[in-house]
Formats: structure tokens, C-alpha cells, sequence
């Protein structure tokens, strides 16, 4: 099995930046790719960014492109979410998640372990 543990969100003013890290542990070899993902308030849990860990390719979704900026670590399999320029539509759960995938699209079927979730709120 595979433990995801996310750290402590919280609460941010609008125009402000978080950073959010993740670490993944057990049988974690194996692990391409990890990624989080954003559930708002009433919405569908949706794709944030991801990493492929082996060569440090990235990509995003458009809505967070040019203010978040995912890294990651293969040897310790962390993963964090540095959020800059922060909207209060950013505000809801933050998941991290990693998948045994080499070539993952933006779905979250094609991830195979989850973290709890971590709360970020964007207001003043």
C-alpha cells in the first residue's frame, strides 16, 4: 500500500501564495507521476497540475497556468504545489495523488493513491 500525506493548507488573502507539499510513502516504487487536484465548495473534484517524476515534465490545467508551479522528487517521492497570485475560485480541498502510469492524461481514474485532502480558503 501506499500512504499520500499532504501538509497543513490554510487561509489566504486574495493576490496572496501557499505551498503545499506532499509525501508519498510504503510501496512506492514503481510511482511515474503525482498530481493534485482541487474540489471546490458544491464541485466536481478537478485536475491541478502534475509531475512526471522520472524527467520532471510538467503540465497544468489552464486555470492555474502561470500562477501554480508543481515540483517533485523521485527519491523521496515528494511533491509540492507552490500557489502564487491566489484567486478566491482557488479556495477548496487540495488532493495530491500518484499513480504507477508513465503517460497519464487529466483524469483522476488514472491515479491509483490519494491523500486526505487539505483545505485552502482564498479570502480576505
Amino acid at each position: 500500500q501506499v500512504q499520500m500525506v499532504e501538509s497543513r493548507g490554510g487561509l489566504v488573502q486574495p493576490g496572496g501564495a501557499l505551498r503545499l507539499s506532499c509525501a508519498a510513502s510504503g510501496r512506492t516504487f514503481g510511482i511515474y507521476t503525482m498530481g493534485w487536484f482541487h474540489q471546490a465548495p458544491g464541485k466536481e473534484r478537478e485536475f491541478v497540475a502534475a509531475i512526471r517524476l522520472s524527467t520532471g515534465r510538467t503540465w497544468y490545467s489552464d486555470s492555474v497556468k502561470g500562477r501554480f508551479t508543481i515540483s517533485g522528487d523521485d527519491i523521496s517521492n515528494t511533491v509540492s504545489l507552490q500557489m502564487n497570485n491566489l484567486k478566491p475560485e482557488d479556495t477548496g480541498i487540495y488532493y495530491c495523488a500518484s499513480t504507477y502510469l508513465y503517460y497519464v492524461d487529466y483524469s483522476e481514474a488514472e491515479y491509483d493513491h490519494w491523500g486526505q485532502g487539505t483545505q485552502v480558503t482564498v479570502s480576505r
